[in-house]
């Protein structure tokens, strides 16, 4: 059964690369189980069984191999099924070993966050921003760093980073090179990063086992935190060529012991033959291997460093256009975009919602008597799409702004920009600076759009007419009657109807003092929590949906909005009862509760509900998660549909996926006669899913391992 499966699985002790035979000897509830249970027992046999080998075929996220003759000469290749790509058969681990160079080619967004950010510099301010002519240890960017605002920055933006650059407090390039290839589970448990923090605020000793030693560890306060940091130590203190430091390095991460005691002894002859002690030397080597099995590869660190160091460049000196430039990219995940807003903020920077006259298709960066501002982006509205808006933006550009309401319908184009754009525009406040209230144009919205289709009328009857190009024959007025506007949460409600979310304030403004004297969590950090953390919630409700269960009992799901965004927690009948006779619904609530995490579904269990004033003296336990640089990504599951009117089979895939929750995206390809669709889901499943969808007649698509060039 699932739930003794589940309960099984979660016996493995949650550590770095541990295996079945460790998980056995550290957790003795396994060896209970398998005596208690002979089903248990059988599973675990299996598992030893299977453990290490290759359970399917799978494509790397971004491997490309490359070879001087043709492939089929030193790789078996594979085609898969539908797709005109090769792949080789060899793992990727393995290319190498038969003469083939393999490279990983990672698309980061962030550098189109740095293109859209250099574009709007350039438009705004006559320059184009060169990296190359910038000091790179430029100590002003730095000083910003290490006060730990670093949302928005590539790799350092998690509370985690965040507490680590006010911690380190970098001066330069290499300590952010160094921050980044430290910040993984290994060196922290390991206590690598705190010794790295103390020796280089001078708490700690710093010392070289030889002398030599010091031009290659000082960088990094003679921790050994680098692959390539490995090889110049056995390359300088034992004598071995750049290739064979190579090899050392390699034998290093596959732990052979005979073949580790062999390169220490070889080591140690090389360090003597060049007047070292070879004890020292061994003892130096007992050393390296201890640090080899956490040390990072630079040159990736150093390639993602500077990437950390244009985004913190960008953000101190040209916050608005940096800023702006993320804004368009994370339009669509309003998660993320109300976090940047509430960075504005904190920024100085002024969001406005989108000006018709303003405005482009993504955010734009401006100043306006002194304040800095960032226009929403027009692209974002809701119901609007971006072919309209471009059409609006080109006849801005090819006429001039827009004068009024009656300027705006003579010139757009009807067929571009209908009612859905205009009523998206609106509700916005796009059409603010015209002067009539939003309440005004969406009353009156049948009007101004028969005021647009006149005004098409007239451009197509112009066309060969004597006049054709007089304005008076292609502009109509539109007759809007002045009328009171709407009050401000009504307001707010139509803005986060259009924008997804609330720009001219919140619905929460009026308490915000109160509640900055709180320790709380927001719902756009749900994500940094640890599973078993404790987390204090804050918000209004904004809907409860009632209903039985199976056994007939009341249980309820409840909308909590907060500054945020929203969050649902589960209220059994108790809690529901409690909440509707004890609180009022119409103020902000406090809900502590306790998180757990199951892959990526995230559970809440309410363990208290109280007012803010009882919620200010509340402890609460909460623990962080700790986010690291990818080093790589799980290989997606990819399931093959065939489309049929009955939507069941999709109902049930749906329920398995829920069943199955793990961290390999999954992939959906409905097929059909005319055409395949390929559907990139945000959702992530177990490979234990795969058996089960083959009742279904789901089938996996086939998989490839390295596509090569």
């Amino acid at each position: 059964p699932y739930s003794q499966a589940d309960a099984m699985a979660k016996l493995i002790p949650d550590e770095l690369g541990i295996d079945l035979k460790n998980s056995f000897e550290k957790e003795p509830k396994i060896k209970e189980l398998c005596d208690s249970n002979p089903l248990a027992k059988r599973v675990w046999e299996f598992s030893l069984a299977l453990e290490g080998l290759n359970r399917n075929a799978g494509t790397h996220a971004a491997g490309v191999v490359i070879s001087n003759e043709p492939l089929w000469r030193k790789t078996p290749l594979f085609k898969p099924t539908g797709q005109d790509t090769l792949a080789t058969q060899y793992n990727g681990k393995y290319v190498e070993d038969v003469d083939l160079i393999k490279f990983d080619f990672l698309g980061l967004k962030t550098l189109t966050v740095i293109e859209e950010a250099l574009k709007l510099i350039e438009k705004r301010h006559g320059k184009r921003i060169n990296f190359v002519e910038e000091n790179i240890n430029d100590p002003k960017v730095y000083e910003y760093i290490s006060t730990g605002n670093t949302l928005g920055l590539f790799q350092i933006e998690s509370a985690g980073m965040q507490d680590l650059a006010k911690k380190l407090k970098p001066n330069g390039f290499e300590d952010i090179i160094a921050m980044l290839a430290l910040y993984r589970p290994g060196p922290m448990e390991s206590g690598m990063l705190d010794d790295f923090v103390e020796r280089k605020h001078g708490r700690a000793e710093i010392t070289y086992m030889f002398p030599e030693l010091e031009p290659i560890l000082k960088p990094t306060y003679g921790v050994i935190v680098y692959q390539e940091q490995v090889m110049q130590i056995v390359q300088t203190i034992g004598g071995f060529s750049l290739g064979g430091a190579d090899l050392v390095r390699r034998a290093m991460g596959k732990k052979i012991e005979e073949e580790m005691d062999r390169l220490r002894e070889e080591f140690a002859i090389g360090a003597g033959k060049k007047g070292h002690n070879m004890e020292t030397a061994r003892e130096l080597f007992d050393l390296i291997v201890k640090f080899a099995g956490y040390g990072f590869n630079k040159s990736h660190s150093a390639a993602y460093a500077m990437i950390t160091f244009y985004t913190s460049f960008l953000k101190y000196y040209y916050p608005t256009e940096f800023m702006a430039a993320i804004l368009t990219l994370e339009k669509n995940n309003t998660d993320k975009v109300i976090k940047y807003v509430d960075e504005l903020k904190s920024l100085n920077i002024t969001l406005r919602p989108p000006n018709i006259n303003r405005s482009d298709l993504v955010f734009q960066a401006d100043e306006i008597d002194g304040e800095k501002i960032v226009f929403f982006g027009m692209g974002a509205l809701k119901g609007a799409g971006d072919v309209a808006i471009n059409s609006i933006i080109n006849t801005r550009n090819e006429g001039g702004e827009f004068k009024d309401m009656n300027d705006f319908v003579s010139r757009i184009d009807g067929s571009e920009a209908n009612k859905r754009v205009i009523e998206s525009l609106a509700k916005a406040g796009a059409f603010d600076e015209f002067g009539h209230s939003r309440c005004a144009i969406l009353s009156q919205i049948e009007t101004i759009i028969e005021a647009v289709g006149r005004a098409m009328l007239s451009k197509k009857q112009a066309v060969g007419s004597l006049f054709g190009d007089a304005d008076e024959m292609i502009t109509v007025e539109v007759d809007i009657k002045s009328m009171p506007e709407y009050d401000l949460l009504e307001i707010l409600d139509i803005e986060k109807e259009s924008l997804g979310f609330y720009v001219s304030g919140h619905p929460l403004d009026k308490y915000r003092e109160e509640l900055d004297k709180i320790k709380y969590t927001l719902s756009s950090e749900i994500e940094d929590l640890a599973d078993g953390s404790q987390a204090l919630f804050i918000g209004k409700i904004d809907e409860i949906n009632t209903r039985i269960s199976k056994k007939g009992n009341k249980f309820a799901i409840a909308n909590i909005m907060d500054l945020h965004g929203n969050i649902e927690l589960l209220l059994f009948e108790n809690r529901l009862q409690e909440l509707e006779d004890d609180f009022d619904l119409d103020k902000p609530i406090a809900f502590k509760v306790k998180i757990t995490k199951d892959g990526d579904f995230t559970r809440m269990n309410i363990l208290k509900i109280e007012s803010l004033k009882d919620a200010k003296k509340e402890k609460v336990k909460v623990k962080k998660e700790k986010r690291f640089i990818p080093e790589e990504t799980l290989v997606p599951i990819s399931l093959a549909v065939n489309l049929m009117p009955d939507t069941k089979i999709m109902e049930e895939l749906l329920c398995l996926v829920q069943k199955h929750i793990g961290k390999h995206p999954l992939k959906i390809h409905i097929k059909s006669k005319l055409s395949n669709v390929i559907i990139e889901s945000k959702m992530k499943v177990n490979p234990s899913i795969l058996d089960e969808v083959k009742e279904l007649g789901i089938y996996q698509e086939e998989k490839v391992i390295t596509q090569p060039k």
